[in-house]
């Protein structure tokens, strides 16, 4: 009988330790689905515009993207401040700075000023921005080439900026530098006599600016961009 007894004690107590195992693989499975779902970070996603606005006129440089943010977790995200910078320019190259929130892409003159402010991109939804960035001083410049473009972003959740997206900015795409409009943001989305054009258009307003500066740092700043050019022309 007790051989019997001391089985029977051991298979109650495997029993026991089985159902142990299995409910606290159940309670991990639980709270793991649930932060999961419900209280995990996410970050943010964005995409290259296909299209954006210009005006480069004296001194000032001012782009309109369209903008499309998607967080990809369940708890909100707080964007504080977005910047728009060129990695593989000099320092000269300031970046450009968020300046307002127009509600389209084309500008106009009905367009009612909104000036930046942060905002929410609620958990596992996506929204359409317009952000409008300027220069605040003579820093940038563009020519008739691509650009390395970079997106960033400073969030609630996290401490300091960070590299949102990085993309082609197309300039050369740009015909009328004076008037402030939207161009095409696609490779090849010119036709010839339009690339000569928008050629012409920022060379001379390259030369006007080159007037306007010093001699000494006229020559110096050309030589830089030629530099530059060798570097990062497609």
């Amino acid at each position: 009988m007790v051989p019997l007894m001391v089985a029977a004690d051991q298979i109650a107590s495997s029993s026991l330790t089985g159902a142990s195992v299995v409910s606290a693989c159940a309670l991990l499975f639980t709270v793991a689905s649930f932060w999961w779902l419900n209280a995990r970070q996410g970050r943010l996603k964005a995409w290259e515009p296909h299209a954006f606005a210009a005006i480069v006129h004296g001194s000032t440089a001012r782009l309109r993207l369209p903008l499309i943010l998607h967080n990809t977790g369940p708890k909100p995200i707080v964007v504080q401040d977005i910047t728009l910078t060129f990695p593989d320019e000099p320092a000269s190259h300031l970046p450009l700075l968020w300046v307002s929130s127009p509600s389209r892409l084309q500008p106009g003159p009905d367009e009612e000023a909104k000036l930046p402010a942060g905002f929410v991109v609620p958990g596992r939804e996506a929204q359409q921005l317009f952000i409008e960035f300027e220069a605040p001083f003579s820093g940038f410049l563009p020519e008739p080439r691509d650009y390395k473009a970079q997106l960033q972003v400073r969030v609630g959740h996290r401490k300091g900026w960070r590299p949102l997206l990085t993309f082609s900015l197309r300039a050369a795409n740009i015909i009328d530098p004076d008037r402030y409009t939207v161009y095409n943001n696609a490779p090849l989305g010119l036709t010839k006599e339009d690339q000569k054009r928008a050629d012409a258009a920022l060379v001379e307003l390259l030369v006007q600016q080159g007037d306007d500066s010093s001699p000494g740092s006229g020559r110096q700043r050309n030589s830089s961009n030629d530099d530059d050019d060798a570097g990062t022309s497609r």
